[in-house]
């Protein structure tokens, strides 16, 4: 277990005073039996009235309504967790699952609906050749198959820093072979989906002790394809890692769309917007408690 306190700071600077729209916002960590929420805590400047609401995928989400004119809106969330994800995940894959291809159960392929349908055009099939070239064999081995085209994401694709807003297109970040972590997650996805599989973006924190992982300082996205027996696994193209021992899930969802950390408006001049900065510090805090129950 890893006890960690986030602070995670956005801050919109505009030329004059604008009137703010609602903000969606959604940065409280996931709970689950690898991750304990301790403690959470958004405020922001100017203040605003703040509503909760659950969405389909089960994330928190925060509304902010804004009264006051403002030439500078903060958003600050903090949160401490405790995280026991494995570093060495073992996942009991069922047996009609562990070699590719496989069919999932009709009610899984029922609740997984859309999270199998590519969610960008591909009318060449140029993603899905791409991926099957990652097929070695009928029938072959799905985790490994699953790996393979993980680390082919980050063998095909340069890291780059990105904060323009939006996300490439899989092809586009194919043919220009740089992206983000969020282009590196997208494309994972929808390579994994025109292979029959379940997929799904998250965004998140990620936790790097040694310095060694991409991403840190900002926030962090990634993908999780569901096997049937192991559930949901994490994949992290950008830094090439398996499970998330290091990774504080916020938000899960069928398209990064709608799993943005913050999401607003603002009514004022066209050239009105300076711009945004955003900080995230994940550091270790608190003592070791016992393990959630099995």
């Amino acid at each position: 277990m890893v006890a960690l306190t986030i602070r995670h700071i956005t801050i919109y600077r505009y030329a004059q005073p604008v009137s703010l729209g609602p903000h969606r916002l959604m940065v409280r960590p996931r709970e689950s039996r690898d991750l304990r929420l301790i403690g959470n805590a958004l405020t922001t400047t100017p203040g605003a009235m703040v509503t909760w609401a659950t969405d389909v995928f089960g994330n928190a989400v925060a509304t902010a309504t804004f009264q006051d004119m403002t030439d500078t809106l903060t958003i600050e969330a903090t949160a401490d967790i405790e995280l026991y994800a494995a570093a060495w995940p073992v996942f009991d894959i069922a047996a009609s699952a562990i070699s590719y291809p496989f069919p999932y159960a009709d009610e899984a392929w029922t609740d997984l609906g859309a999270l199998t349908v590519q969610q960008y055009p591909d009318p060449d099939r140029r993603l899905g050749l791409w991926a099957s070239g990652f097929v070695r064999g009928n029938p072959t081995d799905t985790l490994s198959l699953l790996k393979d085209l993980s680390e082919g994401v980050s063998s095909a694709i340069r890291y780059q820093v990105r904060e323009d807003e939006g996300t490439q297109s899989p092809i586009h970040t194919l043919d220009i072979s740089a992206g983000s972590c969020r282009d590196f997650a997208v494309l994972f996805a929808e390579a994994a989906r025109s292979l029959g599989f379940g997929a799904r973006i998250v965004s998140g924190y990620i936790h790097n002790p040694d310095q060694q992982i991409s991403d840190t300082g900002t926030t962090h996205a990634w993908a999780e394809v569901y096997v049937p027996g192991a559930g949901w696994i994490t994949f992290d193209p950008t830094n090439r890692s398996l499970g998330g021992a290091n990774l504080i899930p916020v938000a899960v969802a069928r398209d990064i769309r709608f799993a943005m950390p913050v999401a607003g408006s603002f009514i004022g001049a066209t050239n009105a917007f300076c711009g945004l900065t955003v900080a995230v510090d994940v550091t270790l805090s608190g003592c070791p408690t016992p393990a959630p129950a099995a």
